[in-house]
C-alpha cells in the first residue's frame, strides 16, 4: 500500500514540476503592448504659427515601454507599410510613463505655410510599432486618420 501511495506521490510532483515549468517558459515569453486611446490630429499653420501633426496614444505592457515608432502615410499614394518599414523609419514618439505599465506616447511634427502646400489634401493613415522593454511589439497599419486640409 506505501508503494502505491510513494508512486502516485511521485506521479503528482511530476505533473506539477511540469505545470510548473510551462508556467516559468509563458511568464518569461514577451507580451505584446496594447494601444488604448489613439487619436491623430492635423492644425493648419496660419500666417502667425506654424501648424503641426500629431498622434497621441497610451501603450502599456507589463514590462514597461521601450519606444513607439509613427509613420503617416496619405491614403491616396496606396502604401501599405509593414512592420519591418515602420522599424526602420526615423519617426520616435515621446513617451512619458503614467505607471510602471503605460506610457502616453506623443509623436509632432511642425508644419510650416510651405510644406503643408506641398501635402496631399485627404485623409492621412497612422501606423505604429510599439517596442516593449521585454522585447514584445505590436504593429497596427491603422492606428488613426486625419483629415489634411487646406
Amino acid at each position: 500500500m506505501s508503494k502505491r501511495i510513494l508512486f502516485s506521490s511521485l506521479i503528482g510532483a511530476v505533473a506539477l514540476g511540469g505545470v510548473a515549468a510551462g508556467s516559468l517558459a509563458l511568464a518569461s515569453a514577451p507580451t505584446e503592448p496594447t494601444l488604448e486611446h489613439g487619436s491623430a490630429r492635423y492644425t493648419a499653420p496660419t500666417d502667425d504659427s506654424e501648424g503641426s501633426l500629431t498622434y497621441t496614444v497610451d501603450v502599456s505592457d507589463d514590462s514597461g515601454i521601450r519606444s513607439l515608432k509613427v509613420l503617416a502615410w496619405p491614403a491616396s499614394s496606396k502604401l501599405d507599410p509593414t512592420a519591418g518599414e515602420v522599424r526602420s523609419a526615423d519617426e520616435n514618439a515621446k513617451c512619458r510613463s503614467t505607471s510602471d505599465e503605460t506610457a502616453r506616447c506623443t509623436y509632432g511634427e511642425k508644419v510650416t505655410k510651405q510644406e503643408a502646400a506641398d501635402l496631399a489634401k485627404g485623409t492621412w493613415h497612422v501606423s505604429v510599432l510599439a517596442t516593449a522593454e521585454d522585447g514584445g511589439t505590436t504593429f497596427v497599419a491603422r492606428a488613426a486618420t486625419v483629415d489634411i486640409t487646406g
